[in-house]
């Protein structure tokens, strides 16, 4: 269950900045988060996150409640080439970079140590 967004016009790296707040989050805490992050990367991971989110549950038959973000990757796309012009005739390069974003959703896993702790603090209670 996932959604990909290519060639969007951000930086690889200022997008993963913001990535790395939401990943291993609960996909409803983490379109919160990103609501009220003043950052253009957050704006695009909420799309990105609403979409895999709604891919899950319209085609995997999926509830929103235990969905979370399993990865997000974020990868260099094309990158756009321009120049300002110097002195002497010169040109210094100019490049734009884009991102390709990849977000991957999937159900909450119950943590099984919790199980195995109540387990045997329930067998020493009994002995």
């Amino acid at each position: 269950m996932k959604a990909i967004a290519r060639n969007i016009r951000i930086s690889p790296k200022k997008a993963n900045l913001v990535a790395g707040l939401v990943r291993r989050k609960n996909a409803q805490e983490a379109l919160d988060l990103l609501k009220f992050t003043p950052k253009k990367a957050a704006k695009i991971l909420y799309k990105v996150i609403h979409s895999a989110m709604a891919n899950a549950e319209n085609n995997f038959k999926q509830k929103k409640e235990t969905l979370m973000v399993k990865e997000i990757v974020v990868t260099e796309g094309s990158t756009f080439k321009r120049s300002v012009p110097v002195s002497r005739g010169r040109a210094h390069p100019i490049l734009k970079r884009n991102s390709h974003i990849t977000v991957t959703v999937g159900i909450e896993e119950v943590k099984e140590e919790k199980k195995v702790k109540e387990v045997k603090s329930k067998e020493a209670v009994k002995k």
